[in-house]
Formats: structure tokens, C-alpha cells, sequence
């Protein structure tokens, strides 16, 4: 008896995305059509391997973008999905949706322009604000990664609170805040606090659009690398 059409996608996309090489995984992934995909890549999101993760929220970003050429309402409703994983009435925990949402609007400057005060609402408590921990890991991420194609996008407000992240006590979420204030272009804006990670070794894992790099919060200020992460 054949497998379901989605368990074999699954299948398929997995064993694509524990490949080593980035760009043959990207020429076979394009050869899925991006409406096989949505399904599978959400189910990714939840692997154990954190590169593996970080790959399919990557890989989103890309199919998201491929499907808005096609139908901007098609992508709408994935980006009201991932809105919905991330809503404390969704039952569940919305791992990867907002590092998925920052990979779809760095591709889709027209998708930014609606979703883009969504996603830097999910900073401020008096909007969408994320009180789960590792939630705010991945918004951070997602933001960073936004800003790399957007780097005049980040106001104020948000901007301010994102400096506060880095005197967060969990180095990641330093790391991710201080990236994302470098990909804005902003981070002299906040030179006392960035000024205390040149002291900061803890070590953290950067994912660098195909493999985790680890690396030293005090190298990533000057580390021109230290921002990538987007496919």
C-alpha cells in the first residue's frame, strides 16, 4: 500500500534537510511544489536536531515567499497560522513560528509591510508580548533575521526594548538581541550595554543559513558573520 502523500513529503524533506551541502538540499527542495511542503516544514519545526530545525524554518521562509508569487492569500493564511501558534489559545507551544515569521518577511518585502508590527508586537506588553522563555529565544532570532533585509525597519520603541535583552541573564537571548541591533544598524545607539558583552565568552550556536557555528558573544560584535542566518 502506497505511504500518504504527506507522510512521504515528510520523509522526503527530512532526509533533504540532514543533508551537508546547502545548495543541493535547496535545488531538490525546489523541485517540491511549495503547497507539499507547508505541512511538512511546520512538523520540522519540532525535530530534535536543533540544525535540522533551524533548516525548515529557513526553508520556509523561501516557500512562503514562492507561494505569495503565486497567491498573497495562500501566504496570508500561513502567516495567520503561524499568528495562531503563537496565541495562548492555540493549546500548544509555537515552536519556530516566529523565527519562521522573521524568515518569511526577510524574503517578502510585501508580506513585511502587513506583518511587520505583528511580529515586533510579540515584544511589547501592551501588545502580543511572548512570556514563554524559549518563545522569546525565537522572536528574537526572527527579528534579527527581519532586520538583516530591513535594517531601517526597527523603530524606537522596539529597538529600546530589544537593548534590554542584552542584560538578559540567557546568553542566547543576548546573543540573538545583539544580533539583531547589529543587523538594524543600530547597536551604537546602546554602546554601555554592548560595551559589557566585549567581556562576554559564554559560547553560543549561530545558525549561519545551513549549520550551527559556535561562537563567543564578545567576537560577534565584530564579527561582520555574526548576523547571518538567513538562507
Amino acid at each position: 500500500m502506497p505511504e500518504p502523500h504527506a507522510r512521504k513529503t515528510r520523509k522526503e524533506l527530512k532526509k533533504i534537510l540532514a543533508g551537508p551541502d546547502r545548495k543541493k538540499a535547496l535545488a531538490r527542495i525546489a523541485e517540491i511544489p511549495p503547497e507539499r511542503l507547508i505541512g511538512p516544514l511546520f512538523s520540522c519545526f519540532f525535530h530534535r536536531d536543533e540544525c535540522i530545525r533551524f533548516r525548515s524554518i529557513a526553508v520556509m521562509g523561501i516557500t512562503v515567499t514562492k507561494t505569495a508569487q503565486a497567491s498573497m492569500e495562500k501566504a496570508r493564511i500561513i502567516l495567520r497560522r503561524i499568528m495562531w501558534n503563537l496565541n495562548d489559545e492555540s493549546g500548544g507551544i509555537g515552536w519556530g513560528s516566529a523565527e519562521a515569521m522573521g524568515e518569511i518577511l526577510y524574503h517578502s518585502p510585501e508580506l513585511a509591510r502587513e506583518f511587520k508590527n505583528i511580529l515586533f508586537s510579540y515584544l511589547d506588553d501592551n501588545g502580543n508580548f511572548l512570556e514563554h522563555e524559549m518563545l522569546q529565544r525565537g522572536l528574537l532570532w526572527g527579528i534579527g533575521t527581519y532586520l538583516k533585509a530591513d535594517p531601517a525597519g526597527l523603530d524606537q520603541h522596539p529597538a529600546m526594548i530589544l537593548s534590554q535583552f542584552l542584560d538578559s541573564c540567557d546568553p542566547v537571548k543576548r546573543a540573538y538581541a545583539l544580533r539583531a541591533l547589529k543587523n538594524a544598524e543600530c547597536l551604537e545607539k546602546f554602546m554601555e550595554k554592548y560595551r559589557n558583552l566585549e567581556k562576554d565568552f559564554e559560547v553560543v550556536n549561530l545558525f549561519n543559513g545551513w549549520d550551527m557555528i559556535p561562537i563567543r558573544i564578545a567576537d560577534m560584535i565584530h564579527d561582520s558573520q555574526a548576523g547571518t542566518g538567513s538562507t
